[in-house]
């Protein structure tokens, strides 16, 4: 298959993320096993901050590095000197505090200023001539909006022609949730050290991280021993989800999946919902839906078995399923509430969406089978608090609708997360602006519960289909742009995710 990764993401990421409350001990920890001391570890970073950035910056001559007072800053002390000695000019303009600097960040200062170089204060006039910025002000650190002579430096980097490259992690970006509180650093280039830190790969990040890339700083070996808290998922982990299916395999053994929903005039929600799950590979799908929905579903797609909605049809329905998705265009009148009560009857693996997760935040209960997958609104009103207080830490959030509700979550938007109660954590890093439009939850729904019916377990089901979608949004809006994406665009990309390994057309 042609390399589907997104623009903006370096080939080499690692699969795995870690909050920054973890990263100092993480950093000494492995400073201990391999006998480094932390300003080795800091010179490591140095080197790759510079090999990161004048690979990505070759022409550029003239260096304005930022620096902050903190180990942060130290990295920005260390590429300093490598830049000059480089050949390039080299602008520092450093924070100035009455505070010392932390020891590692101090001898990075000093050999700086050693090595015959200048430092400036931050507010001293930028040189006529920058070709890159270097963001070493803040780090991991932040958990609180910038202010002061800081503030308003990133301002002045956001308002510059020259690219600004981010060491760890932008100025202004909240490493553990990727919330942006305040002002924050535009980065062309973020190059995280040692690990990826999970603030970068949802929430607002993607507005401000640009191209991303980490480097281990030489502890790969001794990292792949240290279980991480996040796994970060992309296309290259589908053929170990989706192998190839036995020559003579049939459509039963490819799952019976039953999805519930589609009131009057919302039969575009079931429709796609069900769609999907063919076109991912679900054997038999069948669909409950209000009456005036039977023949438009039927002559969109005759390959679904269409009834309507009924009690009695429902109960029958119910006992023949393996899976069964509930609340794509459900609605919240009585018809829809009366639906739901009887799917909660069932003991079987299920997937709740849209209305389902509307009426569920007025009757919580709690449910090991089940996958629920709430946007940032539906979210709120399951954890009854307010959509920024769910943007303000993703992470969060979708810890407490695991803790509360059970089973799996999958918590969409920019950078979907995935979490279940057990305790696994994965970030689905695919996708893309093209997706912010309707009917993309309702495809999603459709191919989590199509792979459920294939016989992926919850969580494993909800990773795999994250990526397939986000993966085929990416492949339509690489060919066409992400204005005026459609859901049903989708279907046909879809392929070459549920078959990993086929060749995709040109």
């Amino acid at each position: 298959m042609q390399d589907l990764k997104t623009s903006n993401r370096s080939g080499s990421l690692p699969h795995s993320a870690w909050p920054a409350d973890r990263l100092r001990s993480l950093e000494r920890n492995a400073a201990d096993a391999l006998g480094l001391t932390l300003f080795e570890l800091m010179q490591r970073a140095g080197e790759a901050l510079w090999r990161a950035a004048s690979a990505r910056f070759p022409a550029a001559r003239h260096w304005l590095i930022l620096c902050g007072h903190g180990n942060n800053g130290g990295d920005g002390y260390v590429l300093a000197r490598l830049a000059r000695s480089g050949g390039c000019n080299v602008t520092l303009l450093a924070v100035e505090s009455e505070r010392p600097l932390p020891e590692e960040a101090a001898l990075a200062r000093d050999a700086w200023l050693n090595a015959g170089g200048e430092i400036h204060s931050l507010s001293a006039p930028w040189p006529e001539q920058v070709d890159v910025i270097v963001d070493a002000l803040l780090g991991t650190g932040l958990n609180r909006a910038p202010d002061g002579p800081v503030a308003a430096v990133i301002a002045q980097i956001n308002q510059h022609p020259a690219p600004a490259v981010a060491a760890d992690v932008p100025s202004g970006l909240m490493a553990s949730s990727g919330a942006v509180p305040g002002v924050c650093v535009t980065a062309a280039l973020t190059v995280s050290f040692i690990v990826l830190k999970s603030g970068l790969l949802t929430g607002k990040a993607r507005d401000y991280v640009g191209e991303l890339q980490c480097d281990a700083l030489g502890l790969s070996v001794w990292l792949k021993a240290q279980p991480a808290p996040w796994q970060r998922l992309d296309a290259a982990l589908l053929p170990g989800w989706l192998p190839p299916r036995r020559p003579t395999s049939h459509k039963g053994d490819h799952g019976k999946l039953l999805l519930i929903g589609g009131d009057r005039g919302t039969a575009g929600a079931i429709r796609m919902a069900a769609e999907a799950a063919l076109r991912t590979g679900a054997g038999l799908v069948r669909v409950l839906t209000h009456k005036t929905n039977l023949v438009p579903l039927l002559t969109a797609r005759p390959e679904l078995m269409v009834d309507e909605l009924d009690a009695e049809r429902l109960d029958a329905a119910l006992a023949w399923a393996d899976i069964i998705t509930v609340g794509p265009g459900l609605g919240q009148r009585e018809w829809g509430k009366n639906a739901l009560s009887q799917v909660k009857t069932a003991q079987k693996p299920m997937l709740w969406d849209a209305d389902a997760l509307n009426l569920l935040a007025f009757s919580a209960e709690k449910r090991q089978n089940r996958v629920i997958t709430p946007h940032p609104g539906e979210a709120a009103r399951l954890l009854g608090c307010t959509v920024t207080e769910i943007e303000h830490d993703r992470l969060r959030a979708a810890q407490r609708l695991a803790e509360r509700y059970g089973g799996t979550v999958v918590l969409k938007g920019a950078g979907t997360l995935i979490v279940s109660q057990q305790g696994e954590q994965a970030i689905a890093d695919v996708g893309n602006p093209g997706m912010a439009a309707g009917g993309m939850g309702d495809v999603l729904s459709g191919i989590i519960s199509s792979l459920m019916a294939q016989g992926l377990a919850p969580f494993t089901a909800a990773c795999a289909g994250c990526v397939v979608h986000g993966a085929a949004a990416d492949l339509r809006a690489q060919r066409y742009g992400t204005r005026g994406m459609l859901a049903t665009d989708l279907f046909t990309a879809l392929y070459p995710f549920v078959n990993p390994g086929i060749a995709q057309e040109e």
